[in-house]
């Protein structure tokens, strides 16, 4: 009598190739630097293993159950427009004056404004494709060259290889950017979005900056493949929000980096709402003496959701500080993932660097998963960090309850207060506003 062996399926790449590349850019009529890039970042895309649970960083992370046939064609328009999407992720952030605003539908431009405020003052804010034919200098030096270059992993490497839109915000030296500015990544069908983001603040050059991904839940699988690149110059003062909301049946594969320069300061919010499955490196390069920055995040994942949120704090220069609070709630059976590691390099005296990752937990089927780490490399340091997981305790629900709460009330009082912390670092009220609607519906099952 024979045996069969169970074979699990394999960790397979999209089904993606070189001729797409050369397609993308070719239909876009791309200049020559850029499709030679593509191309170049297509070669260490075949270069690089696709990662597994046998890496570190993806030993929590299994993602075998992706369909790539529907997640990984590449997202074609499909006749979406800028009414598609929600009118809350259009309206503006402060009072009636926008101060720019880039929106795709399905990869597609669907609106690209800047105000005549930001224009007076040097601000670029656009497209990203029409950024490297307009201000090719500005985006060839950046892009991809500082913060997230092809080689720093698979989904990288494709993003650079394939990415078929993308946002492109630059202040020029010394300009204190009079309003904020929003961009909007918006999927109304199944496929692969290749997005991407790219920053750059000249010395003293200051902005606030909304960012958002978002989906309806689709009919099957789809992909986000994101690369987000912020550089900060010295001196610079970026404050950058990052919201994220895709349909229950996305699949999200981003990188993210920010380059801080001498004496400049990054504020980094970001919120994780939707989606099937979450990767995210997100990571803070302190390059520059007195460099400060400043990670907050609000998670809550419901149903079976999966979210792996991957940081880093590296300190490279002297006198630097970096603070990180990621606050998340879970119910169902969902499952999330925090791996934070504080990296002080030789040389880096003076460093203070914070982690805590506080997760609260309102289901028995949930789980929460906090690996916090150090790598200290200089001997005058001040760097620590803090994980703690629990559910709402009996006590604060009865003391409630007893004031004529009923028992849903209470808790959403309670998890309101838990995330306040990091939704008070929102700049704009009524995105705070939006992201506490979201957290209220998750908790009654909406």
């Amino acid at each position: 009598m024979t045996t069969r062996r169970r074979v699990a399926r394999e960790f397979t790449p999209p089904p993606l190739t070189r001729a797409d590349v050369e397609a993308v850019s070719k239909q876009y009529d791309e200049p020559i630097w850029l499709r030679q890039a593509r191309l170049e970042a297509w070669a260490q895309y075949e270069a690089l293993p696709m990662p597994t649970t046998q890496d570190e960083a993806w030993r929590r992370t299994d993602y075998r159950h992706i369909d790539w046939g529907s997640a990984g064609a590449l997202l074609s328009p499909n006749g979406g427009a800028f009414d598609d999407i929600p009118p809350e992720n259009r309206d503006p952030l402060l009072g009636e004056e926008r101060g720019g605003l880039v929106a795709f539908v399905d990869g597609k431009p669907v609106h690209d404004e800047i105000g005549e405020v930001l224009a007076a003052q040097g601000v670029i804010f656009m497209d990203l494709r029409r950024a490297a034919r307009e201000h090719a200098d500005l985006v060839r030096a950046h892009l991809g060259t500082r913060a997230v270059p092809p080689d720093e992993g698979k989904f990288a490497a494709l993003n650079a290889a394939l990415w078929t839109h993308g946002v492109f915000l630059y202040v020029p030296r010394g300009v204190q950017a009079a309003l904020p500015v929003h961009s909007v990544f918006y999927a109304t069908h199944p496929g692969a979005l290749i997005g991407r983001v790219l920053v750059v603040l000249e010395e003293g050059a200051s902005v606030d900056f909304l960012h958002e991904t978002l989906s309806p839940t689709l009919g099957a699988d789809g992909s986000y493949i994101g690369v987000t690149e912020l550089i900060v110059g010295d001196d610079a003062r970026l404050r950058y929000v990052a919201l994220q909301d895709w349909g229950l049946n996305v699949f999200e594969f981003s990188h993210q980096r920010a380059r801080v320069g001498r004496d400049a300061r990054l504020d980094w919010i970001t919120g994780q709402m939707g989606g099937k499955f979450l990767k995210a490196f997100m990571e803070i390069e302190l390059d520059g003496e007195g460099a400060w920055g400043r990670m907050s995040a609000l998670y809550f994942p419901a149903d079976t959701q999966f979210m792996d949120l991957d940081t880093q704090q590296n300190h490279n220069a002297p006198h630097t500080t970096s603070d990180l609070l990621f606050k998340g709630a879970l119910k169902d059976h969902a499952r999330s993932v925090w791996q934070g590691m504080i990296k002080a390099l030789p040389g880096a005296q003076k460093t203070d660097g914070f982690q805590a990752n506080r997760t609260m937990i309102l289901s028995r089927g949930a789980r929460s998963d906090s690996i916090p780490g150090l790598e200290i490399q200089a001997n005058d340091v001040r760097c620590t960090h803090a994980a703690a997981t629990g559910q709402i305790e009996d006590e604060v629900l009865y003391y409630l309850m007893s004031r004529g709460l009923p028992r849903a009330e209470a808790e959403k009082l309670v998890v309101d207060g838990f995330f306040v912390p990091v939704l008070d670092r929102i700049p704009f009220e009524n995105v705070r506003e939006r992201l506490l609607a979201h957290v209220e519906r998750k908790l009654l099952g909406a």
